[in-house]
């Protein structure tokens, strides 16, 4: 059996990544895949913490036994049949950091996999790269969406005047001022 899982970011469009997992993978074996892929600390508690199709928590699989089994001897199989439909991967349990795993189906006549996930679509830097600031375009407001070379719109108060400014910059492309002469 092999299923087909999204890993997301709550609220960022752009960042995702889809795997195919053999249903016999351990939640372990993804956890170590995902710290390689997404580039997460490697000495950090981790948690998957399983909900249901309506958001009810229906296991919670760590290092440690939290009552529901350990993440390596929870095979992903296993946990979907128990009424898992997605994820949320503590990657960082101290720092709450996390990201969604969203189990899209069983890929039916899909060749068995070996026992590790193996990336099939990606979009997006890693999520370290949204904590230290990237912004990707479609989470950008629609104000501020425009490729370079587009005009902006002229009822945009915040961007207007700018324009203007750097025209007036001197010979080296900067002005310098001191605190005063503002």
């Amino acid at each position: 059996m092999v299923f087909q899982i999204r890993v997301t970011l709550s609220g960022i469009k752009g960042f995702y990544r889809v795997y195919k997992v053999n249903g016999a993978t351990t939640l372990y074996t993804l956890h170590k895949q995902l710290r390689a892929d997404l580039e997460f600390p490697q000495d950090q508690l981790i948690m998957f913490k399983a909900l249901s199709v309506t958001g009810d928590v229906v296991g919670r699989y760590g290092l440690f036994d939290l009552g529901f089994g350990t993440a390596d001897q929870m095979p992903l199989e296993k946990a979907v049949k128990a009424g898992a439909d997605s994820f949320v991967y503590f990657y960082d349990v101290t720092n709450r950091k996390s990201v969604n795993i969203t189990v899209e189906g069983e890929l039916v006549g899909e060749k068995v996999l070996p026992d590790f996930p193996v990336l099939a679509e990606s979009k997006g830097p890693n999520p370290i790269e949204f904590e230290n600031g990237y912004v990707a375009f479609e989470d950008l407001p629609e104000r501020q969406r425009h490729l370079p070379g587009e005009e902006e719109d002229d009822d945009d108060e915040d961007f207007g005047d700018e324009e203007e400014e750097e025209e007036e910059d001197d010979e080296d492309g900067k002005e310098i001022f001191d605190e005063d002469e503002q």
